[in-house]
């Protein structure tokens, strides 16, 4: 199909000028471009190919309460679009991240956001509020991202179908600390903008969408499933369509900031969220094959966003223009049909 051609910019601007801080509620970031959690370690692996400190923000590997082993083997599987894991949240636990990880952090001059996954309600407030502790009297995170649906670890996403809980569990984990608080849902319920607005009513600083979509590989010859956990997580440019809806409609739906995750590879990837109506975004499983990808979407975002006459990621952000008049936040307004186009 072809594409008419984009509409010349109204106005000239200059790539060097252009403003790349992003404002997300308490938290602000120098640029939009974060990586997201589990996809980077505690970022010592990556600072033989990323420039660190030019980040927007670094979302190390989600930490549990006390370590976790993770799920059995295996773990990973390549798909024809993307990755299944169900890596079960292996990680050292809350104490050694924050005696041994978060100084590293805190070090390299990027805004670290330490994402967190609880048991139950109270441990999540808990976790919260010893993070927000520990980065007041010392090495400190610039803000904390709710990891309320992780779909590979049992009841691990609970909080994130069931709009009352989020919105319970993200009010409790805002009074706990002073450190923002970015929530990350699922892309695995009925309405995306439901659990969106749930977040936003709990007081939310930024809305991270999307995690991993529900997924399996079978060996039919062996007729055996190829992960451990039969079941995991599909991320990579496979769910970049489902994760720009997920963006788009709980755009619609609330005016808390969005960080767009989900096939996150390129600077066009980038820029279609942006306009999609996120604020910045999370690259994740690009970093297992291009770790530079990254450093890459750095480099040419500003004469991106300079080619459409705007002079800051602000004046992109939420500019998509569809020519429809119904409601995005209600699923069963949204056309199924291949021939509504792009738009």
């Amino acid at each position: 199909m072809s594409l008419p051609a984009p509409p010349a910019p109204t106005k000239h601007v200059d790539p060097a000028s252009v403003d790349l801080k992003v404002e997300l509620g308490r938290l602000t970031l120098p640029n939009p471009v974060l990586v997201a959690s589990g996809t980077f370690g505690y970022a010592r692996e990556m600072a033989a190919f990323v420039d660190l400190t030019r980040l927007g923000g670094v979302v190390p590997k989600t930490i549990t309460q006390e370590p976790r082993q993770g799920n059995a083997p295996w773990r990973t599987v390549e798909t024809a679009a993307g990755m299944l894991n169900s890596i079960g949240l292996d990680n050292d636990g809350l104490e050694a991240f924050l005696a041994h990880h978060l100084p590293y952090l805190a070090s390299l001059g990027a805004p670290v956001v330490v994402s967190v996954a609880g048991r139950t309600h109270d441990e999540f407030v808990a976790m919260c509020r010893r993070v927000g502790e520990a980065s007041a009297a010392g090495p400190a995170a610039d803000a904390i991202e709710l990891n309320i649906s992780c779909p590979n670890v049992s009841h691990g996403v609970d909080f994130g179908v069931d709009p009352a809980r989020c919105e319970e569990l993200v009010r409790d984990c805002r009074l706990a600390t002073e450190l923002p608080i970015v929530a990350k849902l699922t892309p695995n319920v009925t309405s995306v903008a439901t659990m969106a607005k749930a977040a936003e009513a709990g007081g939310a600083d930024a809305i991270a969408l999307i995690n991993t979509c529900l997924g399996m590989a079978v060996d039919w010859r062996r007729r055996r499933p190829l992960l451990g956990n039969v079941v995991g997580g599909l991320s990579g440019p496979a769910i970049k369509p489902i994760a720009l809806r997920c963006v788009w409609q709980a755009a619609q739906a609330v005016r808390t900031p969005i960080v767009g995750v989900g096939g996150v590879a390129t600077l066009d990837d980038t820029m279609e969220f942006l306009v999609a109506g996120a604020s910045a975004v999370q690259l994740g499983t690009v970093n297992f094959y291009r770790p530079t990808a990254s450093m890459e979407v750095l480099d040419a975002l500003p004469a991106a966003i300079a080619s459409l006459g705007a002079a800051s990621v602000a004046e992109v952000v939420a500019s998509l223009t569809t020519g429809l008049t119904t409601s995005a936040s209600e699923p069963q307004a949204i056309s199924p049909s291949p021939s509504r186009g792009g738009g």
